[in-house]
């Protein structure tokens, strides 16, 4: 599963990954069989900005690597969420990370993203998500029933390139995937997910097809 900001026609999935430049031992790297876009994608407004990536070979699930629930409800403001990636670390020019990041994200008041590392066992949550007026106040009309957002109005903290196509999880359950915003972790405008809740049916069905 992945957004269609991250498009290509040729894609080597990884599995279990931590530090992108180190071989731990953990990693599972599987190809692409098809990509497979949401047949009603906008690429001027970024609506159902959302794809599937059908495996050449099944996964194995094992302690570092796991299937997640699809969402079962909708995103709620306040609502405690995580965001990870390998995305920009800063917000003027480059500095991918290497090590797996993770932002604890309120939808719509954003917690953490510059400078952290992914949870370990003293791991406290920050807020969570943020309001549909915030969001569409900062955005205007580019902001469908197909989007959330979810970040700190102040800047500051935000996801980031290279982070489009993640995973934002919710009580341990895929809600949202990394789409766009205006920059990075920049005041007043906070990062827009895609609302995974009204895709699941398309998903389900499409697996089934394939």
């Amino acid at each position: 599963m992945s957004s269609l900001s991250n498009r290509a026609s040729r894609f080597t999935i990884h599995l279990g990954e931590h530090n992108v430049y180190v071989e731990e031992g953990t990693e599972q790297r599987i190809g692409a069989e098809k990509v497979i876009p949401h047949p009603k994608y906008n690429d001027f407004k970024y609506n159902n900005d959302f794809m599937l990536i059908k495996l050449k070979e099944p996964a194995i699930f094992n302690q570092y690597v796991q299937p997640i629930s699809l969402a079962s409800s909708c995103s709620s403001t306040g609502e405690q969420c995580l965001v990870s990636g390998w995305g920009n670390q800063i917000t003027t020019g480059v500095d991918y990370a290497s090590v797996l990041q993770c932002l604890n994200l309120p939808v719509l008041e954003l917690v953490g993203r510059m400078g952290w590392v992914c949870p370990g066992p003293n791991f406290s949550p920050s807020p969570a998500l943020l309001s549909r007026s915030q969001c569409e106040g900062a955005y205007g009309r580019l902001i469908t029933e197909n989007m959330f957002c979810a970040g700190f109005m102040e800047g500051g903290k935000d996801s980031c390139r290279v982070d489009s196509g993640g995973p934002v999880v919710c009580n341990g359950e895929l809600r949202g995937v990394v789409s766009w915003g205006y920059g990075c972790a920049q005041r007043g405008y906070p990062g827009v997910y895609v609302e995974v809740c009204h895709y699941t049916d398309w998903v389900e069905s499409t697996i089934a097809n394939n």
